[in-house]
């Protein structure tokens, strides 16, 4: 996952380039962007560099349809960067002239300096510069696709909580319930009843099943200390340790995944485990 666009690279990273660099184009698929054009630029002063970019200009320093989507530089089809330069204005750029060119994931990289007749030369990449560009790398994070799961508590599980089924739903909206689903920390939607939604990568492996119903079934919890159970009318006669239901009931214990908060973490006047 890239760190930006085009535009957006030049913004996080114009004060590093600056006073190492001439000229910076970040070639990207969407919107390729240029320093020295650019606001970031402008606001350090940064003369013109004279460079003229193939593409359709939007806003001074961004270029749309540089090229076309593929697997080379900036998620475009191109191997050379140098094929995006249409060339540069006599009476702006000049011999030796430093040019970066650099992908929105630091993947491709080349430095150019300009020779007599303003064509660019490959140069080695000052170390100042190459520092640079290996943190744009740094932060391009890994594309992750996940699964939001958004399920309700009927009736009859409310019931299985307490005899008063909407004074759990009104614990959990006064935030004196927290709601796990299998640990998870779940997003309760406003509104009535109880409808959650949580990222199921946070959730045990196999968490979900299924019913003829049909259904699918999924863990939730609620938690909440012992006081606001029996106010809420709760089956305070049916409470047990957990220890008695380990030592006495079949059962399976799922580790707790470490990026998950302890459930009574959420709970006020609760203690942290």
């Amino acid at each position: 996952m890239r760190v930006g666009c085009g535009s957006a690279t030049i913004g996080i990273f114009a004060r590093q380039w600056f006073g190492h660099v001439d000229e910076v184009v970040v070639v990207d698929d969407h919107i390729t962007g240029v320093l020295s054009e650019h606001q970031a630029g402008r606001c350090l002063d940064m003369p013109p560099s004279g460079i003229r970019i193939r593409g359709r200009k939007s806003t001074p320093g961004r270029y749309f349809q540089v090229a076309q989507p593929g697997t080379g530089w900036g998620g475009t089809d191109i191997e050379d960067p140098l094929s995006i330069v249409e060339g540069w204005d006599p009476k702006v750029a000049r011999p030796g002239l430093r040019l970066l060119m650099v992908s929105t994931t630091g993947e491709h990289a080349e430095w150019f300096e300009l020779d007599e007749a303003l064509r660019p030369q490959h140069a080695p990449m000052p170390a100042a510069v190459r520092k640079v560009v290996e943190r744009i790398g740094e932060n391009c994070e890994p594309a992750l696709a996940t699964v939001l799961f958004v399920g309700g508590a009927g009736g009859s599980l409310r019931a299985g909580v307490t005899e008063n089924p909407v004074l759990l739903t009104r614990s959990i909206k006064d935030l004196l319930t927290n709601v796990t689903c299998g640990g998870a920390p779940a997003y309760v939607w406003p509104g009535g009843g109880i409808t959650v939604m949580v990222d199921v990568t946070r959730m045990p492996v196999n968490s979900f099943g299924s019913v003829p119903t049909p259904a699918i079934v999924a863990p939730i919890e609620f938690t909440m200390r012992r006081d606001v159970y029996a106010a809420l009318g709760g089956h305070v006669d049916r409470v047990r340790p957990v220890e008695d239901v380990v030592a006495t009931e079949r059962h399976r214990i799922v580790d707790a995944l470490p990026v998950n908060p302890w459930p009574l973490a959420g709970v006020p006047g609760s203690r942290a485990r």
